[in-house]
């Protein structure tokens, strides 16, 4: 019987040290082609690791194990990230300042999964490097690449300020609130099964914003804080590119008193004619580094489509001056309320941009 004992006991061992050799831990480098990043990313090879900044900006990995962790570099400990696990988040990840490693999933079952980690927040609150995972288990192929991709150029609204902050009754752009996953660009692109970049910053402009910089000084950066670094557009060029601005320009240019109207404008407001000229030169600016994107110019859904706003008329006027077959308009209804869209309201918007995209750009 004490043999029979011992006999099973080895044999369960021999077993156990099978399955444990099968999933002992992996690195996975920061380069390894199975991992599939969307957004502006930038290569620091320095640190032998990728840089992320902008909102929505997202890392993933498909693998067969039981535990993965992340080892990432906050550079000041204030970026939020989702963790998302088979397709559903399950987690949102508060970094720390400097190196640290973060568990992303364990305990799961020994079979197929997907992870992917998006970032929440906006570039203001500071680069991080990802340098890799560490793997119980096995890479798997990524997913096929997905045929359609969009990019997004907007404001705090393409963002997602403040959309999960529905506790505080104020309107916090924090991480833990700020969620770029849960905003009608993100949402768009998931409706269309698209791949995502986002090109936003809270409270920038056309022609002026709340601090020194606009949307035509920014737009082409790979790193939106270093004005030499520059993207290359024809590394992967969109299908579709919505631009959201204007809702910024139509509050700062009724404060003559800002120290942004009176550094970009003197002491004179600009014309009607001034604002669409800028306008028309930002879409032709993307035009030239995509020649053969759909553009859509999109409002709302704060203030700025209210009743008798005239911005609408003013990106109305562009588009139809443009005389471009391939540039559309999309004005969503004010939703009677300044403080930014909450997840909800994202969702209407998405809603009524996904059917647009739907009915009158991939239908052709």
């Amino acid at each position: 019987m004490q043999s029979s004992i011992k006999y099973v006991f080895i044999l369960f061992l021999v077993i156990s040290c099978k399955s444990i050799k099968l999933l002992e831990v992996s690195k996975i480098n920061y380069n390894d082609k199975s991992i599939v990043f969307e957004g502006r990313i930038g290569e620091n090879p320095k640190e032998k690791a990728k840089e992320i900044y902008w909102s929505g900006s997202s890392i993933k990995l498909n693998f067969k194990g039981t535990a993965l962790k992340v080892v990432l570099n906050d550079e000041n400990g204030v970026n939020y990230f989702n963790v998302i696990l088979d397709g559903k988040p399950i987690d949102v990840l508060k970094l720390k300042k400097g190196l640290s490693t973060y568990t992303l999933a364990e305990n799961l079952e020994n079979k197929a999964h997907s992870i992917e980690l998006t970032k929440r927040n906006e570039w203001t609150y500071g680069t991080t490097c990802f340098y890799g995972f560490e793997l119980n288990g096995i890479v798997l192929a990524p997913d096929n690449t997905k045929k359609l991709f969009i990019e997004f150029y907007g404001d705090s609204i393409t963002v997602g300020h403040g959309n999960e902050d529905y506790d505080s009754g104020q309107d916090r752009n924090d991480g833990n609130v700020t969620n770029n996953y849960n905003s009608y660009a993100a949402i768009t692109a998931r409706n269309l099964n698209a791949s995502y970049a986002c090109i936003a910053r809270s409270g920038i402009g056309v022609t002026v914003s709340w601090f020194n910089m606009i949307m035509p000084e920014m737009y082409d950066r790979l790193n939106p804080n270093d004005a030499e670094s520059k993207w290359d557009f024809s590394k992967k060029q969109p299908d579709i590119v919505v631009v959201n601005l204007f809702q910024n320009d139509s509050w700062i240019l009724n404060r003559p008193k800002h120290e942004e109207f009176k550094r970009r404008f003197g002491n004179k407001k600009p014309t009607e004619k001034e604002i669409i000229a800028a306008y028309s030169n930002f879409v032709k600016s993307i035009r030239t580094h995509y020649a053969n994107a759909s553009i859509v110019c999109l409002l709302g859904d704060m203030d700025i489509t209210k009743e008798n706003s005239p911005w609408p008329n003013y990106v109305t006027k562009t588009v139809n001056d443009l005389g471009d077959k391939k540039v559309y308009t999309c004005f969503v209804p004010y939703k009677q309320t300044k403080k930014h869209p909450r997840v909800k309201d994202h969702q209407v918007m998405a809603n009524q941009l996904t059917t647009l995209i739907k009915s009158s750009i991939l239908v052709k």
